[in-house]
């Protein structure tokens, strides 16, 4: 039985899981505020108000010795809003929900994890170089974004997928000048606390014994808004670890800043949170609280799940969608082909995921669960093009494509605080044929839900229909799928025009469907 093992004091404290499992009641839905008129129209972009504090240099404080139950803010600007997108009907493409795209950050080598801190700057992790940068909030004389090294970080071995990845800001930023990193090591993949102070700060891990390969490392890092730390872990190609709730592999982790299992996690002395997961690599919350996580899928789907405590997502026994006992569905899910889906940023009720492969990103309506128990899927596309949603549990019509090829493999999506959207390119990886501007930071802004869209991005005028290469006509006005069986199996027909990527720039050769 795996272990994670916490070093405090000098001293090495093993922990290990124990319990059975037991699964736990969905997540109440706070309220959202649902905004526009009678149409029931998708979500568009959250109108943020508020300025970035600019943060004073402040003696350092001892951190806290656990961290406060209650959701701590830093400062900047609150959300006075959560507008819908203005999405035409039969849309496929959402090119034209974005308002605006700029280059922030060029020769990047593989940016990882990103973390904002008070004074509006970022910390930037580069997954091979070890290296955590601090990127802006001063600017150059070409326009972007300063980036200064502040330090690599020891005992890190990047191995294909391993290395330095995800980076989470400790929320006592200001005083304590703490963040933590998710890193591979050569015998585990491992969480540690990092004080940003003195010319080489090092690593005090309070998390290890997480499994570790070549692949699905997991890696991400964030504080949710309830004040702990949480984790996405892969099942480092030991898919039997996913349902082994004893095991730290193929899960969403649940923490204290000392590495403890924190009040409220479902299985008794464990870390554990959600279990059945294959490659979860994007977490973000929405303004209620509820917890949504982009997943790597195999050869059949990539899915975007709302976490709930203690619930079963299913892999390896189910990909995508089914109505196996005990496992919980996804909320919308695409092929693999089009996808390999890593980063996740929420703005109001709009979810953005980026795709790796793919070379995309997604936008999705995100609105109230009003029966997440449903068993309803509607789904449209054939072969690379299929797509599924579930409107019962929240997905309010088809998640739109946009920005494909554009930008070439897009890995993390953060929401910064003015609003706008980070997005990093991933293109230096070996898995792509980088440009010289490559890496990059891409700053993205959503359009308004006061200005309606005027088409669907792909060329096609809102209100008309679009056909597939044979002429097959497009969907009915107000229909946007066909309800399909709940069992998985081979993707449906449907009457929605397919469509594939536009020429890009940064061509790359497609691995298998089994490769990220």
């Amino acid at each position: 039985m795996l272990a994670a093992r916490r070093r405090r004091a000098g001293t090495t404290v093993t922990f290990r899981p124990t319990g059975a499992v037991r699964a736990i009641g969905a997540v109440r839905a706070a309220g959202a505020n649902a905004v526009g008129a009678a149409t029931g129209a998708v979500a568009a972009a959250v109108v943020l108000a508020g300025l970035v504090t600019a943060c004073a240099v402040l003696p350092v404080a001892a951190p806290s010795p656990t961290p406060s139950p209650t959701p701590t803010v830093l400062n900047g600007p609150k959300p006075t809003s959560f507008a819908y997108l203005r999405a035409p009907k039969n849309a496929v493409r959402g090119d034209n929900l974005i308002a605006s795209q700029r280059t922030l950050v060029t020769h990047l080598d593989i940016p990882w994890g990103v973390a904002f801190l008070p004074d509006g700057s970022a910390l930037v992790t580069e997954r091979a170089r070890r290296r955590i940068l601090r990127v802006g909030p001063g600017r150059t004389a070409s326009g972007e974004l300063t980036v200064r090294p502040l330090t690599t970080v020891e005992g890190v071995y990047s191995n294909n997928e391993g290395g330095l990845l995800g980076i989470a800001a400790s929320p006592r930023f200001a005083r304590d000048r703490t963040v933590f990193v998710y890193y591979t090591t050569k015998q585990d993949n491992r969480i540690a606390r990092l004080r940003l102070v003195g010319p080489r700060p090092r690593p005090e891990a309070i998390v290890t014994g997480i499994p570790l390969a070549g692949v699905h490392n997991g890696g991400r890092l964030a504080f949710g808004p309830d004040g702990y730390l949480y984790a996405s872990t892969g099942d480092a190609s030991k898919a039997g670890a996913s349902q082994d709730v004893h095991s730290l592999g193929g899960k969403i982790l649940r923490m204290t800043t000392e590495g403890r299992p924190p009040p409220g996690n479902p299985f008794p002395d464990s870390l554990v949170w959600s279990y059945g997961h294959r490659n979860p690599e994007g977490m973000a919350w929405d303004a209620s609280g509820r917890m949504y996580v982009a997943e790597i899928g195999e050869s059949m789907w990539d899915e975007l799940n709302l976490i709930q405590p203690g619930r079963n997502y299913g892999w390896p026994k189910v990909q995508g969608m089914g109505r196996m006992a005990g496992m919980t569905n996804p909320l919308a899910v695409w092929r693999p082909e089009v996808g390999v889906t890593n980063g996740i940023a929420i703005i109001g009720h709009a979810a953005l995921i980026t795709c790796l492969r793919g070379q995309r990103i997604y936008l999705v309506d995100l609105g109230r669960p009003v029966d997440f128990a449903s068993t309803r899927i509607v789904g449209v596309g054939t072969g690379e093009a299929s797509i599924r949603w579930r409107p019962a549990a929240g997905v309010l019509g088809r998640p739109l494509a946009a920005l494909i090829g554009k930008y070439g493999r897009l890995r993390a999506a953060l929401v910064a605080p003015d609003g706008s959207v980070w997005l990093t390119t991933s293109n230096r990886d070996g898995r792509n044929q980088p440009v010289a501007a490559d890496d990059r930071i891409i700053r993205l802004t959503l359009r308004p839900a006061a200005l309606p869209a005027a088409s669907d991005g792909s060329g096609t005028p809102e209100g008309t229909t679009g056909s597939t290469s044979g002429g097959t006509p497009g969907p009915t006005p107000g229909r946007p799928g066909t309800a399909l069986p709940t069992q998985p199996g081979p993707a449906p027909r449907s009457p929605t025009p397919t469509y594939g990527p536009p020429h890009s720039p940064m061509p790359s050769s497609m691995p298998s469907p089994r490769v990220r």
